[in-house]
Order: C-alpha cells, then sequence, then structure tokens
C-alpha cells in the first residue's frame, strides 16, 4: 500500500477526481449521458493524461521542488526519478488509447494536451506566462472536451464555465509563482512574473482574475440555465466563492508561511465549484 500512495500521491490523485468531476458535469450540460462504454472512456482519458502530467512535472522539477522545502515522492526517495518516468509513459499511453475509441475530436485534445504537458514541464514553464497559461488552459479544457464526447457546440454555459475555470486557474497558477519564487530564482533562474513585476503586483492581478471568475459565478446563478436560481448551485457557490476569495486575500495582504495552505484552499473552492456545476447540473435530469 505504501508505493501505491506515493503513486498517487506523485500523480496528484485529488485533481483527477476534479478532472472526473468535470467531465461528467460537461456532458450532462451538452447532451447528457453517452452511454456506458463511451462514458468509462471519458472519465479514464483525463484522469490518466493528468497523473503523467504530474509525474513528469516532478521528474523535471526535483532540485526546485527541493529548494522550496517540498515533500513529494521524489524528494522524500520514496519513489525514483526512473519511476516517474514509467508512471508518466504508461498514463500517457492509456490516457490517449481510451480518447481514440470515443471520437476523433476527442483524440486530438488528448494528444495535444499529453504532448503540452511534457513540453510544459520540460520547457513551457521557463517561458514567461506561457506556462501559467498552459496550466490554466488544461484546467478549462476538460469541459471542451466532456462536450465533444457527447456533442460538437460549446453552448453558452459551457463556454462560461470555460472562462470561469479559466481565470480562476490562471489565478492560482500565478500565486503559486509567488510562492515558488524563492526556488524558481535559485535553481531554475525563471523569470516568472512575480520575478518581473514583483510579489504584490503579481497577487493583485491573481486577485483581479478571482474576482472575475467569482463574477461569473454569480452570474450563472442569475442568468443561465440550469444554474437559473438553482438553490442546490447558490448555497456551493457561495461556499466556492469566499474560499477561493480568502485565498486571494491571503496572497494580497498575508504573510508567505500561509502561502501554502491558501493554495490548498483555493484548490478546494475551484473544486467545490465543480461539485456546484455537477449537482445543478443533475437536478434537472
Amino acid at each position: 500500500m505504501g508505493k501505491i500512495n506515493d503513486i498517487l500521491r506523485l500523480t496528484r490523485i485529488e485533481h483527477s477526481l476534479m478532472l472526473v468531476i468535470a467531465v461528467v458535469a460537461a456532458e450532462m450540460i451538452a447532451a447528457g449521458f453517452p452511454g456506458m462504454m463511451i462514458f468509462i472512456l471519458s472519465i479514464i482519458t483525463p484522469v490518466f493524461i493528468s497523473m503523467g502530467a504530474f509525474a513528469i512535472n516532478d521528474y523535471f522539477d526535483v532540485e526546485t521542488d527541493r529548494a522550496n522545502k517540498k515533500k513529494n515522492p521524489l524528494i522524500r526517495g520514496s519513489l525514483k526519478p526512473k519511476d516517474a518516468l514509467y508512471i508518466t509513459a504508461v498514463s500517457m499511453i492509456i490516457g490517449v488509447a481510451a480518447s481514440a475509441f470515443i471520437n476523433f475530436y476527442c483524440l486530438a485534445i488528448a494528444v495535444i494536451f499529453a504532448a503540452l504537458s511534457v513540453l510544459y514541464s520540460y520547457r513551457l514553464k521557463n517561458m514567461f506566462l506561457l506556462g501559467n497559461l498552459y496550466i490554466a488552459a488544461s484546467m478549462a479544457i476538460v469541459f471542451i472536451f466532456g462536450s465533444y464526447v457527447v456533442s460538437g457546440n460549446l453552448g453558452a454555459a459551457i463556454l462560461l464555465i470555460i472562462a470561469m475555470i479559466f481565470a480562476s486557474g490562471l489565478a492560482r497558477e500565478i500565486n503559486g509563482t509567488v510562492r515558488d519564487m524563492r526556488g524558481d530564482t535559485k535553481i531554475r533562474h525563471v523569470r516568472t512574473l512575480p520575478v518581473i513585476i514583483g510579489r504584490k503586483a503579481s497577487t493583485a492581478i491573481a486577485f483581479a482574475l478571482y474576482l472575475i471568475a467569482i463574477l461569473i459565478t454569480l452570474y450563472l446563478f442569475f442568468e443561465v440555465f440550469p444554474f437559473r436560481y438553482n438553490l442546490y448551485y447558490g448555497i456551493l457557490i457561495v461556499i466556492s466563492d469566499i474560499l477561493v476569495f480568502n485565498s486571494a486575500l491571503v496572497f494580497l495582504f498575508g504573510e508567505e508561511k500561509r502561502y501554502g495552505r491558501a493554495r490548498n484552499t483555493s484548490l478546494g473552492g475551484m473544486g467545490l465549484a465543480l461539485i456546484a456545476i455537477l449537482i445543478a447540473t443533475l437536478a434537472y435530469i
């Protein structure tokens, strides 16, 4: 069990669970349940590509993570770098292969983002803002993927959700570069946003992006079906918005030692938003 737990921690399985929620919600909003076999394949694809993406990221980031005092399995030594490569290869193959049995659009999305995840870990993350934009896009693309599983169209609700996830994802990534600024400059020598414009200006931009995401969640509640005046969605999204807003405030005004917990809080808030979207959608089925 110890080795399995290390693999799950290396591959950030909690992120994969969030992707499952996102795919299911996108499918239900776009056209409904696609059938059991396609449904299973549509879950396998993002879960395994995400697992591979996190594994390869930690493989390339061993020294940086050590400088930032992170405690992932590669730093602790419970898994070796070659293990991360094996996990990446197997996960990517499974994820892409599953998408091939859905349709061409899903296969194209899977191949592109599997390749980009490796390119991100190897090069993109060292390029000003491009890495942050990729991560935000990789969060939002799941709703596009889920929509194309069952439909060739992206409706207004899906587009707004994509914008909300992209904005909050980019904000979270910018705050992540603020948190990791020491290791990024000493080990990777990367010119991230906080390195160029400073911590305060970067956290202010992230704060503005979080506010945009929050406003979109509220707009969905007041204007867009199936979220319009949906109490299931309304109650959960208010809690989500509070968590995300609190995280943004910590980075804007709080102490550096609170950044790690604030990042976890923002992830919890984003996960709760996905649950709110799913429950609101299922309420109308």
